[in-house]
């Protein structure tokens, strides 16, 4: 179920990160998230524990460990707490009401269509207080989930620690399925000295030396009264010894009642109940002995089981063990006493207008009559809603007054709806969350196509609905550019072919932005504008302008006229100066920049030459001294500015090409 594998993730996360998560279930190819009541493949679990081991580097035994005291603490934390702590009283008897847990959550899980497949636990006490586990499962390679739930629960509920240690490890043949029969022995070390453990557990060495001082207090109480009493006299009195109840008595006053010491049951001589009430009193019951003959059998299961109303027919001939999965042996249903058992009517042995129905299942307790040799199966129906009852033609009433199940099928009728609608939330839960993480990237795409049109504090300000004022910044670099023979170039082409071309351009130029970190302005025809400085002021923009440019001359190598089939020529044009810079327009609004330093800087690229960076006289003083190789132009007629001295950019002196282009 999906809660295991909602474990496994929140361990990985909890303790490694939520990217080591993102990398393993990658790796093991499996979804991110999952639902609780869910049925998901056992491939599923085995592959994250599989590649947890790769990823982690660290033993499977180990991981399978780990995730066992982690799984106990989840359940805990999930609302298991309070069931798990009632199961028993010491660890012999948690373990031993394991697969009862598992047979009632079955109850809950069987909303899905698939039955849980849980493992399954027999533990046989040894002399020496340690104990044998035998642990059974369909799953193999899992065993060591065992030890780190069982030492968990240990600490936690019953403050001892304790240690495993596989001492058998088959296929089990006993059992029908073939399934992994792995036998630990678990020794106990109690945490407490026996003074303060008596707090905690029921240590029958503590309490024996507990009573025993007690009796002999309560002893010498009796002879201190009997020496007052007959003082005078002068005549010896023998002591007198506690009777056993007294002294259970004394026992049970102490501690503010609490019983120390278990009771000894009285058993009638005779018992008072006769067969017909017996029967009647207990309508799911059946008395079978060695032989697997039925003596005796309840009232309501002979109306369901007509075939039992024969006496003395073989029980395994109308029924079948779903649970434990053992042979139909009284040898094997001794061997599992402890467990519940669950028997299903054989379809074949139904009445013919029976066998549409689904076949009845019956869970109960196994009792051995030593004096009989006879075992009594005290059982009831195994129904989980209405539904089911209805299912197999049954009602209430045939169903004992004292029965539980009557109040268990009403009441998971209705957890079992609102598991459903959990269920339904969970699902809708994810689809949310799936939903969330696609609007998530989609905002991602939308703000990245925002930033290629706009700055980010700008576009920023702009979502949250806040005037962008405009800004002066008092020095920065401009560079215009712009194709060579553009125009004849587009009279001799088709349309596309000048689209492809600018486009192939652009990409290279685009691409050499973010390489030299210069903010682009815009791009109108075959003209391209770049800033440095602008909108994040640095004092390096002219330097990061001129590697660009070098790097657009470059590139443009690269593209082909469609006309000619060589390479394209550009020209570049660059000046440094104040600009003010801010957003215009509302529809489609842009980062533009104005001011006397824009003209010039397109002065520089329209009075430029082919596959030259031509340099205002500003730019060439914040170069000069930066290890570029600088050629002087000379004085020429600016359009609208008269004489200007200009100069051409040829290299920087301390970068190479790969760097300039920004290849590796």
């Amino acid at each position: 179920y999906g809660f295991i594998n909602t474990c496994l993730k929140s361990l990985v996360v909890e303790k490694y990160g939520e990217e080591t998560w993102e990398k393993l279930r990658l790796q093991a190819g499996v979804q991110d998230s999952f639902l609780t009541f869910e049925v998901y493949k056992d491939e599923i679990t085995m592959k994250l524990v599989d590649k947890a081991c790769k990823v982690l580097g660290v033993p499977a035994d180990m991981v399978l460990r780990e995730f066992g005291k982690y799984f106990f603490e989840f359940c805990k934390r999930s609302g298991y707490d309070h069931m798990l702590r009632t199961l028993g009283g010491n660890l012999y008897e948690f373990i031993e009401n394991l697969d009862a847990l598992h047979s009632y959550l079955s109850l809950s899980y069987q909303a899905s269509l698939i039955e849980m497949n849980a493992p399954s636990f027999r533990v046989e006490k040894n002399e020496d207080g340690s104990m044998h586990l035998h642990y059974y499962s369909d799953r193999r390679g899992l065993c060591h989930i065992v030890p780190g739930i069982i030492g968990a629960a240990a600490l936690d509920f019953f403050n001892i620690e304790i240690s495993m240690k596989i001492v058998n490890q088959t296929e089990e043949e006993e059992r029908t399925g073939k399934k992994e029969h792995i036998v630990f022995l678990v020794t106990q070390t109690p945490l407490f000295p026996c003074k303060e453990r008596n707090e905690f557990s029921s240590s029958s060495q503590c309490l024996a030396d507990s009573e025993k001082q007690i009796e002999n207090q309560l002893i010498k109480e009796d002879l201190e009264k009997a020496k007052n009493a007959n003082g005078d006299r002068g005549n010896s009195v023998c002591p007198v010894k506690k009777s056993h109840w007294k002294t259970l008595r004394g026992i049970i006053t102490l501690g503010k009642g609490k019983l120390l010491r278990g009771f000894d049951p009285v058993y009638p001589k005779t018992l008072w109940i006769d067969t017909k009430t017996f029967c009647n009193g207990l309508p799911f019951h059946m008395v079978f002995d060695k032989e697997l003959k039925v003596k005796q059998a309840g009232v309501s299961i002979q109306k369901i089981v007509p075939g039992l109303q024969t006496m003395g027919i073989c029980l395994d001939q109308y029924f079948r063990i779903v649970h434990p999965e053992v042979p139909f042996t009284i040898s094997s249903i001794q061997k599992f006493i402890n467990s519940q058992f669950v028997f299903q009517t054989r379809r074949e042995m139904m009445p013919e207008s029976w066998k549409e129905r689904p076949m009845l299942e019956l869970r109960g307790q196994m009792l051995w009559m030593e004096p009989l040799q006879c075992m009594l199966y005290l059982c009831s129906p195994l129904l989980r809603t209405l539904h089911e009852l209805e299912e197999r033609h049954m009602h209430i009433a045939d169903i004992a007054p004292h029965d539980v199940t009557r109040d268990l099928i009403l009441l998971n009728q209705q957890r079992l709806a609102e598991m459903e609608l959990s269920s339904q939330l969970e699902r809708k839960k994810e689809e949310l969350r799936i939903l969330s993480k696609h609007l998530e990237e989609e905002k991602k795409k939308t703000e990245a196509l925002l930033y290629a049109m706009l700055p980010q504090h700008v576009a920023n300000q702009l979502k949250e609905g806040k005037r962008v004022e405009a800004g002066e910044f008092k020095e920065c670099t401009i560079l215009f550019s712009d194709v060579v023979t553009f125009t004849n170039i587009c009279a001799q082409c088709e349309p596309i072919q000048i689209v492809l071309m600018l486009n192939s351009m652009y990409l290279r130029f685009d691409r050499l932005t973010t390489v030299h970190d210069v903010y682009k302005v815009e791009t109108i025809g075959d003209a391209y504008m770049v800033v440095g400085g602008v909108p994040v002021p640095v004092p390096t923009h002219a330097e990061r302008v001129a590697n660009f440019a070098l790097g657009m001359i470059m590139a443009a190598k690269g593209v082909q006229n469609p006309v000619s089939g060589n390479p394209i020529q550009i020209r570049v044009g660059i000046h440094t100066g104040p600009v003010l810079a801010g957003v215009v327009g509302e529809k489609m609004p842009r980062y533009c920049l104005f001011g006397d330093t824009v003209n010039i800087a397109s002065r520089m690229e329209s009075h430029g030459v082919p596959s030259k960076i031509h340099l205002s006289s500003s730019a060439y003083q914040c170069l000069k001294y930066k290890n570029f190789e600088i050629t002087e132009r000379g004085e020429i007629e600016v359009k609208g500015k008269g004489k200007m001295h200009t100069y051409f950019l040829i290299r920087n002196k301390s970068a190479t090409e790969n760097e300039i282009m920004g290849r590796p």
